[in-house]
């Protein structure tokens, strides 16, 4: 029953990036198992990755709390990678 849940867990990381970018069309969440862990990769257009790292990466500090906090709930562990 928990993967519908890492995918909710996608569709509220893509929301939150979608209101911080310029170009919100550009954003996607693709999700991959890696050993013990499944990674959330967030995609955004090229000029709109310093909006979701925020100031002294304080965006993407919060970004990956959630995601963490998400994860905890699960029993499972998840990393948010942001590509570039």
């Amino acid at each position: 029953c928990s993967r519908p849940r890492t995918s909710a867990l996608a569709e509220l990381l893509a929301y939150l990036a979608r209101h911080l970018v310029d170009d919100p069309d550009a954003v996607r969440v693709d999700e991959e198992e890696r050993d013990d862990a499944v990674v959330l990769r967030l995609h955004v257009a090229k000029d709109d990755v310093g909006k979701v790292i925020g100031r002294q990466g304080r965006i993407a500090r919060a970004l990956r709390a959630i995601v963490r906090a998400g994860g905890a709930r699960q029993r499972r562990r998840l990393i948010l990678e942001i590509a570039d």
